[in-house]
């Protein structure tokens, strides 16, 4: 008879609780158990943990096997605790010292002969094994995400024989390498869009702030290539930006690239696209596009063709940062810091405004096409363009991606100072940072009451205003700043 603790990691949305792997060796006919809430991939652990040990060479106890994995009343899913499993197994018959299991967290599934296979999940696993101190056993498939973390330590292994050698002294397993990635942009370049110098300007201070956009215009005047563009003048992401956007892509089983694992993401969803899949769900709760955009941008085209409900769920995402996914038995918490990038029509056509006036769309028509988007949601767009159709004779190539993000680069490092970005100060913040003199007041009292606008959309007035100072690098919101930020509410004045 024995006993062994193994140390394994769960995976709960991008966190990553330890798992107490409990082997216990009794007596009674034999039989092999698991406890602990496991689903169907870790009740069948079982078999490919036989299999796994018969081919490794290692003869199976002829008593009761019972596993526990604590704690008890938290779902266990994945074959991720195939390996440990194993481990405890052998180290509750003898074949692996016990002196120093605690020093060690194990994950990985078990093909039935004994190799490892890569598990998703596998970086909050490392995230959360460095704060613990312990070392981590990973697959080998695993290394891009094993090196990421900068201090975890964390070894590869391609067998499980490998891994009872190294818990043995009598071999080492490779160490994962550090990796850094590239923090440069390499995605296409604001200089391909020539023209649309407005649409140019509103990109700019919605990358410095981190605002919102929606750019409205007919077919074909370079929407989405202004959209595409935004990544490409953001500023590098910092090392929890990065690692939080990494562990979603993990979670989401995407694979990383460890040369572009710091790259902005640029998600473009379909519109027809459901709730679930845009802000995440299902039964076993997975990340949605919001969160795999985390870090970076969301760009949804053709807005009003989305479904009313879909856009409704973004509402609470686009305020808190985070996405809440409950279930009866648990309840998965997932960043979802985007910057939202939009792009209509204006009109069903495409061509209200048109020169030609080929334009046939009736009042009535155009209303019922644009309250398709919510006035809460729309409320929460700080910045509406207008991107006309325009000749691109004589027009001369548009400025480059670099020298644009350097200005973005030095309105948020102002920005930095504060504490934050001027896209998340909150009232305290806007009070403080915010402040107006009396003809800067007076003009934006003016303008909320010409425009029927609610308190949010006074305060987003005041945030973009704050990023145009910034821009300008001046202390004081002056009356152009206030000027350009209240003419960025497109729609709010066209439904006048």
């Amino acid at each position: 008879m024995g006993l062994a603790t193994v140390f394994s990691r769960a995976q709960v949305g991008i966190h990553a609780p330890l798992i107490r792997v409990e082997v216990h060796l009794g007596p009674g006919l034999p039989g092999f158990g698991i406890v602990g809430l496991p689903e169907t991939a870790v009740r069948e652990s079982k078999d490919r943990v036989r299999a796994a040990l018969d081919n490794a060479g290692y003869k199976r106890p002829s008593w009761k096997i019972t596993t526990s994995l604590a704690p008890a009343d938290l779902p266990k899913e994945g074959a991720r605790f195939d390996l440990p499993i194993a481990i405890g197994v052998l180290a509750s018959n003898g074949h692996v010292e016990c002196e120093h299991l605690h020093e060690w967290e194990l994950i990985g599934e078990l093909s039935l002969d004994g190799e490892l296979r890569p598990v998703n999940g596998c970086l909050p696993a490392v995230i959360e094994a460095r704060r613990s101190g312990r070392k981590l056993v990973v697959p080998a498939a695993n290394a891009a995400e094993a090196g990421l973390v900068d201090g975890a330590e964390v070894y590869l292994a391609e067998h499980v024989c490998d891994v009872i050698a190294a818990l043995n002294g009598q071999r080492e397993l490779q160490r994962a390498e550090k990796v850094a990635g590239d923090e440069g942009f390499r995605g296409p370049d604001l200089s391909d869009v020539i023209g649309q110098h407005r649409a140019r300007r509103a990109l700019e201070v919605c990358a410095a702030g981190g605002h919102n956009l929606l750019f409205v215009g007919p077919p074909g005047t370079g929407k989405t290539l202004l959209a595409s563009r935004l990544p490409g003048i953001l500023p590098p992401m910092n090392e929890n930006e990065a690692l939080e956007a990494a562990a979603i892509a993990s979670v989401a089983g995407m694979g990383l690239d460890p040369a572009n694992w710091r790259q902005r993401r640029f998600r473009c969803p379909h519109h027809t696209a459901s709730g679930v899949a845009l802000v995440g769900g299902g039964s076993k709760p997975r990340p949605g596009e919001i969160s795999l955009a985390h870090a970076g941008v969301l760009f949804l085209d053709e807005l009003p063709e989305y479904s009313r409900h879909v856009l409704e769920v973004l509402r609470e995402p686009l305020e808190s940062g985070r996405i809440v996914i409950s279930r009866a038995a648990l309840q998965a918490e997932f960043p979802a810091r985007f910057q939202l990038i939009a792009a209509m029509n204006p009109c069903p056509c495409g061509y209200q405004g048109d020169p030609s006036g080929r334009c046939t769309c009736t009042p009535d028509q155009i209303r019922r096409y644009r309250d398709r988007i919510s006035g809460p949601l729309l409320d929460r767009i700080d910045l509406q363009v207008e991107v006309p159709r325009q000749s691109l004779n004589g027009q001369e190539p548009g400025e480059p991606s670099s020298p644009v993000r350097e200005r973005v680069m030095a309105a948020r490092r102002i920005q930095t100072e504060r504490g934050q970005f001027n896209a998340h100060l909150d009232v305290s913040g806007i009070r403080e940072h915010c402040c107006l003199g009396a003809k800067q007041a007076q003009l934006l009292e003016t303008a909320c009451d010409r425009l029927n606008l609610s308190a949010r959309a006074h305060h987003r007035i005041l945030r973009v205003a704050r990023t145009i100072a910034d821009l300008d690098n001046s202390g004081d919101i002056e009356l152009a700043h206030l000027t350009e930020a209240i003419g960025y509410r497109q729609l709010d004045r066209n439904a006048q």
